[in-house]
C-alpha cells in the first residue's frame, strides 16, 4: 500500500500500487476537501506507510510509552510515542508545532489540544500526568471531563477523548 499527499488539505490518500504500473496517470478525489488532483506512479511521488502506521503497539513500549488514537469516521489508526517532559497533543496542521500531532480531519479537536506531561520518579518509573490545554471542546478522561485547572494522574489503558478522536495510552514497560 502506498499514499499520496492532497496538495490543498494534507490529507493522505492510500491505494494500492501493485493494481498500476509505472508511468500510469491516476485521479484522486480527496475524501476530506472534495478536490481532484491526479499524479503520475513514479518512485517520487509514493509515500511507503509511515512506521507508526505499522500498528505495532508494543515498539514504544520500552522508552516511554505511546497513545493509540483508535480509527474513527476520521482517519486510521495510530500509534504515537511519547517523550519525556510535556507531549503537546493536537491536530496536524501546517504551520503548527506540537509533539505529538495526530493526523485527522476531526474539526473538534484543537491544533494543540492537551498536554500529557512524561516524568521518572527517582525510583526509575515513569509517571503521566494530563491537562487540557483550554482547548474549545474540552478533554475526556474515561467520560469525565478535566477542569481548566486539573492534572491528573492517569495509567496504562487509560482512555482520553479530544473531540470526536479517542486515544489509549499505552505506558512504557517496567
Amino acid at each position: 500500500m502506498k499514499r499520496v499527499l492532497c496538495p490543498k488539505c494534507d490529507n493522505y490518500i492510500t491505494f494500492d500500487e501493485t493494481k498500476y504500473s509505472e508511468g500510469q496517470s491516476l485521479v484522486f478525489i480527496c475524501d476530506q476537501c472534495k478536490k481532484q488532483f491526479s499524479i503520475r506512479i513514479g518512485k517520487s511521488k509514493l509515500k511507503a506507510i509511515r512506521k507508526e502506521e505499522v500498528l505495532d503497539e508494543q515498539e514504544n513500549k520500552q522508552d516511554c510509552g505511546s497513545i493509540v488514537v483508535i480509527e474513527n469516521v476520521f482517519g486510521y489508526k495510530q500509534v504515537l510515542p511519547l517523550s519525556e517532559g510535556d507531549n503537546i497533543i493536537g491536530r496536524k496542521n501546517k504551520g503548527t508545532e506540537v509533539q505529538v500531532p495526530i493526523e485527522t480531519s476531526d474539526p473538534s479537536m484543537d491544533r494543540k489540544h492537551c498536554i500529557i506531561h512524561v516524568k521518572r520518579n527517582p525510583q526509575g518509573e515513569i509517571t503521566y500526568t494530563l491537562r487540557d490545554n483550554d482547548s474549545i471542546t474540552g478533554t475526556f478522561l474515561m467520560n469525565e471531563i478535566l477542569g481548566p485547572k486539573d492534572r491528573v494522574r492517569i495509567e496504562e489503558g487509560a482512555i482520553i477523548t479530544l473531540g470526536a478522536t479517542t486515544l489509549i495510552l499505552r505506558a512504557a514497560e517496567k
